[in-house]
């Protein structure tokens, strides 16, 4: 069955488009696109950190170990390592994330990682086509040394103009579709609250969000979403999970429906009944208007109150899973 015959037969897409569970307006009813390019235009200086941001520059390709090891590269790319196995999740490493390249440029310090510092990628998961998540020059960069592709249905259409690579190691996946890797290792896609498209165009391709099953240990890799029932159902059908990456970043009130609040990413990982959060989709680029270490500061006072464990590593500063969790106030520069 071909990519568009996958699509038209998913439940999920309805009318020419891709459909998020519940009714989500890309903005509020009472903000005008006028106000939000106005407010873009005139985004407050805190936006942007004043210095170069801290990094640890870890060796990557030494890494190995019978737990899982997560390193964060701002926003939302992480490796996932565990036995040899590289698993690359959204990776955006050209420094800008728009189709403008003098725009949405990384911050100093954060565009540390490049593509040629990966280790040759076993699993690369793009969870969505947007240019903060699916970077054409880094995936072309990377496709000689990854084995496998997985994404949402229709982003593999994205993915084949990045350059040669064999149709049969792209995988496209609907909501609640589960492939086994390996005998240890198992990718489920489960739902987000978000919208897909690069241009004019939305909905023509799925934004997922994934639970990852690596030898004993389940991750839940968020991907984009606003806050919905979603995150309950998905906690009730994998959880607990030892570690959830949620998006906590990005913000406002003109958009309350496709991006959560910090206070949000804490309650959706009480939902999925995670026993660590990792808040991502920030210190890297400004797509709102909130001060740039807001998130972190919010995340961790509402996490505190609600009892939950929180790690919030430096770019580049590894976390084991089950056994190191960083919690440093970095941002505080």
């Amino acid at each position: 069955m071909t990519s568009r015959e996958r699509i038209l037969r998913s439940r999920n897409f309805k009318e020419g488009a891709f459909q998020n569970l519940t009714l989500t307006p890309i903005k509020a009813d009472d903000v005008t696109y006028f106000t939000m390019l106005k407010e873009a235009m005139n985004r407050p200086g805190n936006v942007k950190p004043e210095v170069p941001l801290p990094v640890v520059k870890a060796p990557l390709r030494a890494v190995s170990g019978y737990k899982p090891v997560v390193t964060w590269f701002g926003h939302s790319s992480y490796l996932i390592q565990i036995k040899g196995l590289n698993i690359l999740v959204d990776p955006v490493f050209s420094g800008n994330a728009s189709p403008m390249p003098f725009t949405v440029k990384a911050f100093p310090g954060s565009d540390a990682y490049t593509a040629a510092d990966m280790p040759p990628i076993d699993i690369l998961i793009i969870t969505h086509n947007h240019y903060d998540h699916l970077d054409k020059k880094t995936i072309a960069q990377l496709l000689p040394s990854t084995k496998a592709i997985y994404t949402g249905l229709g982003v593999g259409k994205d993915i084949r103009t990045c350059g040669s690579y064999p149709a049969d190691r792209i995988t496209e996946m609907d909501w609640w579709e589960t492939i086994q890797i390996s005998d240890e290792v198992s990718l489920t896609a489960t739902p987000a609250r978000h919208f897909s498209g690069r241009g004019l165009k939305r909905g023509g391709s799925l934004w997922a969000s994934f639970v990852l099953h690596l030898h004993g240990y389940t991750l839940f890799l968020g991907g984009d979403s606003g806050y919905d029932t979603h995150f309950k159902q998905i906690g009730a059908e994998y959880g607990p999970f030892d570690l959830a990456i949620l998006e906590c970043g990005q913000y406002n009130y003109a958009w309350p429906f496709i991006h959560m609040a910090p206070e949000q990413t804490v309650q959706a990982a009480l939902d999925l009944d995670a026993k660590v959060l990792m808040p991502v989709h920030w210190a890297k680029f400004v797509l709102s208007n909130h001060a740039w270490n807001e998130p972190p500061k919010r995340v961790t006072a509402a996490a505190a109150e609600k009892g939950l464990a929180v790690t919030t590593p430096m770019i580049g500063e590894q976390v084991i899973v089950g056994e190191s969790y960083p919690h440093q106030q970095w941002w505080n520069l």
